[in-house]
């Protein structure tokens, strides 16, 4: 990445996923990039997004490390819950799948937000971005179903504009996105993958979506955009 300070430090969560894996070896190839610090359920230190602490501890951690991060990456989520697929209908509604839903593909980010957020830079370009789903868009739905999984990242959409608006105060070149990956060949998406017509290499995808990011400066913040570089409605 060019847009940033040369060299600049990353973080990436949900590292050990197949996204999260590809970001990581992506950023650790560019000769720009100072340190990759690559954090998961099972790191030293662990972030789980079902457990505060963890957060807040690696987050404690990583201020020890360096005052500054240039690019925090969220690449965690979920779309088949407990072994339960997204509904069809509404009468396939679970409220505690849809609970967990919530929590981690939008509360867990919040709390990522909340404890990494104050590690960007102020006085130049810092990038928080989070993998989100075309599907999240509420414009862009047209054909139902999926209540739970859409409706947590319409959450996470939402709360990446509001940290957008109030990073403006504190960190103003804050850059503060949601992304949208495509469907990739990766755990996730493996018993969807028939339905999509272009299956992409977590490679591809990943390498693309640092692309954008290395593009977009404040006046983008709070935005949505896919790996093509497209801006897609909440």
């Amino acid at each position: 990445m060019d847009s940033l300070k040369v060299p600049y430090r990353a973080v990436v969560i949900g590292a050990t996923g197949g996204l999260g894996a590809a970001f990581t070896r992506h950023l650790e190839s560019d000769p720009n990039c100072e340190r990759v610090v690559a954090l998961g359920r099972h790191t030293d230190p662990a972030v789980d997004l079902l457990d505060e602490a963890s957060i807040e501890a690696a987050a404690s951690w990583l201020r020890e490390q360096a005052p500054e991060w240039d690019l925090i990456l969220d690449a965690t989520g979920a779309l088949t819950i407990d072994g339960r697929r997204p509904e069809k209908r509404l009468r396939d509604l679970d409220p505690a799948i849809m609970a967990q839903a919530f929590a981690i593909n939008a509360i867990g980010p919040a709390l990522l937000f909340k404890h990494l957020a104050p590690l960007l830079p102020r006085g130049r370009k810092g990038v928080l971005a989070t993998l989100s789903a075309r599907v999240g868009s509420i414009e862009d739905n047209h054909l139902g179903g999926w209540v739970s999984y859409r409706a947590s990242k319409a959450a996470l959409n939402q709360i990446v504009r509001t940290t957008a608006l109030e990073l403006r105060f504190s960190h103003p070149l804050a850059v503060v996105v949601a992304l949208q990956p495509g469907t990739c060949d990766t755990h996730l998406s493996e018993p969807y993958r028939s339905r999509a017509p272009d299956v992409l290499s977590p490679d591809y995808s990943t390498g693309r979506l640092l692309d954008v990011l290395d593009r977009l400066d404040t006046e983008q913040s709070g935005s949505f955009h896919d790996f093509e570089g497209q801006r897609l409605p909440f």
